[in-house]
């Protein structure tokens, strides 16, 4: 980004330098556009100033040989859609850069179909990158031409680029994310940029990833309505306190407020932390062991994969909430170690690996109970609990049982099995404390879940 045809300064060119050594994919549209476009890399980097920028303005005189540039920036930034999409970008290193590859790859597009169907474009364009003499001029006409002819065509697939950058930002908040409401962004906050770059990439590029990520939105949005009911119900049985937390205050206290007669005295009281409260330090929020997930991945799991995964983030956003760690324990016929996220946390590597995982096959379900014992063992808390997701049936033995009901009374953990589609409830019952029979992982029988 030597050369603009923007009101770009050294900071806007080191910045750009930067992303793109963190952008793999713009590393990749770089090496695809020099190969056919003449100051490629200075479009690029004129096209995330544009979105970047406070305010950018084009140049009034530019080189002869960025007049390219000049034209397609300048129909780009007379688009109404432009303007809207700075609204997502402006400032925004994740969103501009989405944004950069997204117009980029759309514009780069554009010029490629343009020069398949006009000879004479195509024709300036290799003369221009094989250094003819005035192919400049001849190409700067070309590209006139077209953009008059099939401007319109660009700017529709401008349009949809700039909704699937959007979109990607949303899915990557969406994976992230806690259950908390604006919880995406404070935790998308937390990962360094270039790990938030790899992952929006990794979102763009596997339709399986955003699958996820879309119904792990979709989870914890349950998840968050499960746990407001259950902290309903806590405050109910909790009582009331002193404090001066606002969500907590007793509307007698809200009313004291809004008086003009007793407002002075709720401040004073608010100030001292003496306003009556409900107190949500029920017994349930303490002293609370790990959540372990034994996930079925059987061959008849397969059609709710990515649905699945989805609960699995929508669950280990709650064990984040709660400080808990969480274990999942993936099976079929054979049942994965425990995969341990401290305190509900995973990494960007950690999410691309949980996507990509299925292991097929049959079903049996003693080896992952038993993984599960292993964990509820070896933690320093009482009071695990254990959901078991499976739409199968296998046996487990009766010496099995024996110990894990032995572990049970000394551990004082808790199975809640989803019992999916048509399966018999007979063996899980057995390890059970309570079955819940639903259709899938959708039905909202799946979603007492989300109310541990």
């Amino acid at each position: 980004m030597h050369d603009s045809v923007l009101n770009t300064d050294a900071f806007d060119r080191r910045r750009f330098v930067q992303l793109l050594e963190m952008s793999e994919k713009m590393q990749q549209l770089e090496r695809k556009g020099k190969e056919t476009f003449p100051s490629f890399r200075p479009l690029m980097g004129d096209m995330w100033a544009g979105l970047f920028k406070m305010k950018p303005e084009l140049l009034t005189e530019v080189d002869p040989a960025l007049e390219m540039n000049r034209q397609l920036m300048e129909r780009v930034m007379n688009e109404n859609g432009f303007h809207e999409f700075r609204e997502f970008t402006r400032l925004d290193d994740l969103a501009s850069a989405l944004g950069t590859v997204k117009y980029t790859e759309t514009v780069l597009g554009w010029i490629d179909e343009q020069a398949k169907q006009n000879q004479s474009f195509r024709q300036a364009l290799q003369q221009v990158m094989s250094g003819e003499g005035d192919a400049v001029q001849q190409a700067v006409k070309a590209l006139a031409k077209a953009l008059e002819q099939n401007g319109q065509v660009l700017a529709k697939s401008l349009s949809r680029a700039a909704k699937d950058a959007i979109q990607t930002k949303d899915n990557l908040k969406s994976l992230l994310g806690g259950i908390e409401a604006g919880s995406g962004d404070a935790e998308l906050k937390k990962v360094p940029l270039r790990d938030q770059l790899a992952l929006a990439e990794k979102l763009s590029a596997e339709p399986k990833l955003k699958e996820i990520a879309q119904w792990a939105g979709r989870l914890k949005l349950i998840a968050r309505q499960k746990q407001r009911s259950k902290h309903r119900e806590s405050i109910d049985r909790s009582g009331i306190t002193r404090g001066n937390q606002v969500e907590k205050l007793l509307p007698s206290e809200l009313a004291a407020f809004s008086s003009p007669i007793t407002k002075s005295d709720f401040l004073r009281r608010f100030a001292e932390g003496q306003t009556l409260q409900y107190d949500t330090k029920g017994k349930e929020q303490l002293g609370k062991g790990p959540i372990i997930l034994c996930l079925d991945q059987s061959g008849s799991m397969s059609d709710q994969d990515t649905i699945a995964k989805g609960f699995v983030l929508a669950l280990m956003s709650i064990a984040r909430k709660q400080h808990r760690d969480f274990a999942l324990i993936p099976f079929s016929n054979k049942a994965l170690a425990p995969k341990i996220y401290g305190k509900g946390r995973i990494t960007i590597n950690d999410m691309i690996q949980l996507a990509a995982q299925f292991l097929d096959g049959g079903t049996n379900f003693e080896k992952p109970l038993k993984n599960a014992a292993a964990v509820i063992e070896q933690s320093n808390f009482n009071r695990a609990d254990v959901i078991f997701v499976t739409d199968g049936e296998a046996d487990v033995s009766d010496k099995f049982l024996e110990n894990w009901n032995a572990l049970k009374l000394k551990k004082d953990f808790r199975v809640l099995s989803l019992l999916l589609g048509t399966a018999k409830e007979f063996t899980v019952s057995k390890f059970s404390d309570r079955v819940v029979k639903a259709k899938n992982l959708l039905d909202d029988a799946a979603h007492q879940a989300f109310e541990i």
